[in-house]
């Protein structure tokens, strides 16, 4: 367990996704309240810009334009001085709506998708990591993934790695210089649906489970628990390692996912607490 005992940072949210430590700050995607938001360590919020079609994943060109994704119309968007503009469409590959994603250190974005209408109740459904280049050309990362989820790349640029919620582990691939992924092989076999993920120094992942209640769990390669924050009434969806040192863990807790059962702000909240490995690589 982290040493420490977990603070709120945020408990006003309707739900909070996508979380990324960038300059000096918490970014993310309160995702029903429509908007991408930044918070300092003492709470202090800005809200960065409105997407009414759900925002998602963020990240961040090598120019330092941000990128973000446009779920329920299946788009990349990119923030201009101007405001929002269409970086990709990518609905093409994506069966449903649009999700997490990481942005790797030349530009490049892998984008999962639902696969298939869960609020519905529909059947789950193979579907697409979508690569989008940062000239706009989109093409299938990988395929045949189950709910392609949170997405991270290690320090070398070399692996990446993604949460395949509906069948609960996590999937690696080697990425080549063009970005074009190969060598699928399992990362680790879970006992939780993962959802949001992030990279450690030691090579291990923290990964949010939801759940009613929830947890996030710290695994290593070959899915051997480390560490463990079990939820007391929300499930865990998201998670990011930031801070000064990045050895804060940032905790995406809600109550619930479906918008219908989304009672108003206070579903979502961010924790935070101290662990004692920082976290690298992408995002």
């Amino acid at each position: 367990m982290p040493d420490s005992t977990p603070e709120i940072l945020l408990g006003d949210l309707m739900f909070p996704e996508g979380p990324r430590w960038h300059e000096g700050r918490l970014w993310f995607s309160d995702m029903h309240a429509h908007e991408v938001v930044s918070v300092d360590m003492d709470g202090n919020r800005d809200t960065i810009v409105e997407v009414p079609t759900w925002p998602s994943g963020l990240g961040w060109l090598p120019d330092g334009r941000m990128l973000v994704v446009s779920m329920t119309d299946r788009k990349l968007l990119r923030l201009d001085p101007d405001g929002l503009v269409e970086a990709g469409d990518m609905s093409e590959f994506a069966a449903f709506h649009c999700n997490d994603m990481v942005v790797d250190r030349h530009g490049r974005a892998y984008v999962g998708n639902f696969g298939a209408d869960i609020f519905a109740g529909q059947e789950p459904q193979n579907a697409n990591l979508v690569m989008v280049t940062p000239d706009g050309e989109t093409s299938v990362g990988a395929g045949d993934l189950m709910f392609p989820n949170g997405t991270v790349i290690t320090p070398d640029g070399g692996t990446l790695i993604v949460a395949e919620t509906r069948g609960r582990r996590l999937t690696a691939f080697d990425v080549a210089s063009d970005g074009s992924l190969s060598n699928r092989r399992v990362w680790a076999e879970l006992d939780v649906p993962p959802d949001g993920i992030c990279l450690d120094a030691e090579n291990c992942i923290w990964v949010a489970a939801p759940g009613s209640p929830g947890a996030f769990v710290r695994v290593a390669e070959g899915g051997e628990v480390q560490d463990r924050v079990d939820l007391e009434d929300r499930g865990g969806f998201a998670c990011m390692l930031g801070g000064p040192e990045r050895r804060t863990l940032f905790m995406l807790e809600a109550f619930a996912a479906n918008p219908e059962r989304i009672q108003g702000r206070g579903n979502g909240q961010i924790r935070m607490v101290e662990v004692q490995v920082p976290g690298v690589g992408w995002p």
